[in-house]
C-alpha cells in the first residue's frame, strides 16, 4: 500500500509563487512516475506535470502546456518527496492539486489520470487577481 500526502497550498495573489510537496510512504519502490493533477471549480481534472522516480536514466519531466515555463517539478528520493514549484501564478491556476503514482512502466510519462493508481487527498491553491 502507498500513501501520498500533499502540502503547501494556500491563498496567494496573481504573480506570486507557491511550492507544493507530495510525500510518499509505504511500498513506493514499485513506482515509476509521480504526477501532479489539478481540478478547478466546475472543471474536470487535468494533468499538470510528472517526473520519473527511478534513477535508471536520469531525471525526466513532463509538463502540460498551460504551466510550461512557470511550474517546475522536482524530486528528493532520499525524502520520498516530489515538489511542484509554481511561479507567476494566475487566477486560472486556482484548483485542488493532487499528486498520484503510476506503477506501470510506459515508454513515455502519462497525462491520463486513469493510469495513476494511488492518489493523495489534495491541497487547495487559490490565486486571487
Amino acid at each position: 500500500q502507498v500513501q501520498l500526502v500533499e502540502s503547501g497550498g494556500g491563498l496567494v495573489q496573481a504573480g506570486d509563487s507557491l511550492r507544493l510537496s507530495c510525500a510518499a510512504s509505504g511500498r513506493t519502490t514499485s513506482s515509476y512516475v509521480i504526477g501532479w493533477f489539478r481540478q478547478g471549480p466546475g472543471k474536470e481534472r487535468e494533468f499538470v506535470a510528472a517526473i520519473n522516480v527511478r534513477n535508471w536514466n536520469g531525471i525526466s519531466t513532463y509538463y502540460a502546456d498551460s504551466v510550461k515555463g512557470r511550474f517546475t517539478i522536482s524530486r528528493d528520493n532520499a525524502k520520498n518527496t516530489v515538489y511542484l514549484q509554481m511561479n507567476s501564478l494566475k487566477p486560472e491556476d486556482t484548483a485542488a492539486y493532487s499528486c498520484a503514482l503510476d506503477l506501470v512502466w510506459r515508454p513515455t510519462m502519462s497525462a491520463v489520470s486513469g493510469n495513476y493508481k494511488y492518489w493523495g487527498q489534495g491541497t487547495q491553491v487559490t490565486v486571487s487577481s
